[in-house]
């Protein structure tokens, strides 16, 4: 692995990092008081799911963010393709010389379906939405969500050791 971070560039991205994993935490307690409701009114569910589909789309969209501070400072920037999305996934679950895998295969391989469900969400009024699609993508959530948050944890542990380190030399 080449030497070429600097120490408080790697803390700065772990800081901004853990921001967004505390927003992706706040997100979470979001999506299952939404989900309360719906059994508590469940005459006003289709106006829950619209919520829920955007709380779907912004779970990816916030594991992009982190995806995309990682790359930009450790990588030289996100994918510039059209298909920059599926890359950009496709490069969390590989080591690079530069850095460390992000996320494991299993991980990517369960967000992959928020990351389709996200486009869907952008190009569809919120009537349109195929509930069935979205229960069962709401019930890979919290497995989808816990890996993710693991993989990324784990991802800036070794950020802090690698600042470390460097600081020793």
């Amino acid at each position: 692995m080449k030497n070429r971070y600097d120490p408080d560039s790697l803390r700065e991205l772990a800081g901004d990092i853990e921001a967004e994993l505390a927003k992706l935490a706040r997100l979470e307690g979001q999506i299952q008081h939404v989900q309360n409701e719906i059994e508590k009114a469940p005459q006003y569910a289709e106006l829950f799911y619209e919520s829920l589909a955007l709380k779907c789309h912004n779970f990816y969209t916030g594991c992009e963010r982190i995806f995309s501070l990682i790359v930009v400072e450790m990588n030289g920037g996100v994918p510039n393709k059209t298909d920059w999305h599926r890359r950009l996934l496709d490069r969390m679950k590989e080591e690079r010389e530069e850095r460390r895998a992000v996320i494991t295969p299993e991980t990517a391989q369960l967000i992959q379906d928020f990351l389709a469900f996200r486009h869907v969400v952008r190009n569809i009024y919120g009537f349109e939405l195929d509930t069935e699609r979205l229960d069962r993508l709401l019930q890979k959530y919290p497995q989808a969500w816990l890996q993710v948050e693991q993989d990324i944890q784990i991802f800036v542990e070794w950020l802090n050791e690698l600042a470390l380190s460097l600081d020793e030399m």
